[in-house]
């Protein structure tokens, strides 16, 4: 066999190979729910709003942080693994190329600490089949405030754009450079929003004065969300009782608890004793958890039953009637 018919041979067994494994991913994908799929370029830039770019240079990037596409992502996984037939051609020559001189240069965009690329994903997805760690790029980056990892999936661009309005409507960055405020499910920045305007409100109130945003912006971030995060961290709950959930998401469930809390008993409540609070009745297995509220339960029934029975003793000391 001539050494060119080798190489075609060889490369259409190493296509055929990846079209399987790209195959048992998407099977996976749908008894996981765990997508699989490469990022779009263009969404990332729309939700995040990304405009300006430098270019940086021919750099040497980590193959594993490329995770996404302009224009081609529906063809390839998230990690490169070709999902259609149609690409058989131009994937088994760059394969060859592989074997027998290399490949040039691709083109990515940056985004934080992730890659989209703008040409040459048929040589990322050979790079990554032939087991290299890196590859050689022509890098423009697009700076971004919000932080995009390997990690990041299309649902949580939703996430991050609502991150990004935070930011900018409240300058916390700014204000506080070294804040990392991450949630797992959409709809919390809003909520962190209406908080803060709640607690400016009651700092002009107590102060009689016109608060400004960025004062209270700065006083809730550090009198009352580091302060619960501070008694979350004191608890060391976060890996054993809520994996995969971060400190945000446990505020969010504490303040929320704080006030009902608060509303129960008429009272303040601490950061503190509502981390305790909560974090009590939410951790152990699931039939603890139930078990732990029944005897909760029947503690404030046998409390109620118990009341009416305590005022008529103390109105018999005191020679009163109870009425009936």
């Amino acid at each position: 066999m001539r050494e060119g018919d080798y190489y075609r041979v060889q490369a259409t067994q190493d296509f055929n190979r990846a079209r399987r494994k790209a195959f048992i991913q998407n099977l996976l994908a749908l008894i996981t729910q765990r997508p699989v799929d490469l990022l779009s370029f263009e969404e990332v830039r729309e939700r995040l709003h990304l405009r300006s770019r430098r270019f940086r240079g021919l750099q040497e990037i980590t193959l594993d942080k490329i995770v996404g596409s302009m224009g081609r992502y529906r063809e390839f996984t998230r990690t490169f693994l070709p999902r259609r037939g149609e690409l058989a051609d131009r994937w088994r020559k760059v394969n060859q190329m592989v074997k027998t001189g290399g490949l040039p240069p691709i083109e990515v965009y940056q985004v934080g600490e992730v890659y989209f690329v703008k040409d040459g994903n048929h040589r990322v997805s050979v790079a990554r089949q032939s087991g290299a760690p890196t590859i050689e790029a022509y890098v423009w980056e697009f700076p971004t405030k919000v932080p995009l990892t390997s990690e990041t999936t299309l649902d949580d661009l939703i996430i991050k754009e609502e991150y990004l309005e935070f930011l900018n409507h409240t300058k916390l960055n700014e204000l506080r450079p070294q804040l990392r405020i991450e949630f797992t499910a959409p709809g919390r920045y809003q909520e962190l929003e209406s908080q803060i305007a709640e607690h400016r409100y009651c700092l002009s109130q107590s102060q009689g004065r016109d608060i400004p945003h960025s004062e209270a912006v700065a006083d809730w971030y550090d009198n009352v969300y580091l302060p619960a995060v501070e008694a979350i961290r004191r608890a060391n709950v976060m890996a054993r009782f809520f994996p995969g959930r971060t400190e945000a998401d446990l505020c969010i469930w504490v303040f929320r608890h704080q006030q009902r809390l608060q509303e129960r008993y008429c009272d303040q409540v601490s950061a503190e004793e509502a981390t305790a609070d909560f974090v009590d009745q939410h951790k152990g297995p699931p039939l603890e958890r139930v078990a732990r509220r029944v005897r909760r339960a029947a503690e404030r029934v046998k409390r109620s039953i118990e009341k009416p029975t305590q005022d008529e003793e103390k109105s018999s000391r005191r020679g009163e009637q109870v009425e009936p």
